[in-house]
């Protein structure tokens, strides 16, 4: 796991956390605000998933 990787796993969790304390509290932009990070927490290890392939193809030629 690359840090890109790492940091968009912790974005998706804290993002996760973050929107289901909006529901508890019943607080919509908490909750919107929640989804945002999880979602730059998608594109994040998205990037680290790239950057890994690409890696691992330099390695094998």
């Amino acid at each position: 796991m690359n840090k890109d990787q790492a940091a968009g796993l912790t974005k998706k969790v804290t993002g996760k956390v973050q929107e289901e304390v909006g529901k508890l509290v019943d607080n919509e932009e908490q909750q919107s605000e929640g989804i945002k990070q999880q979602i730059k927490g998608d594109v994040q290890e998205a990037v680290g998933n790239v950057k890994d392939a690409l890696n691992k193809i330099k390695k094998s030629i």
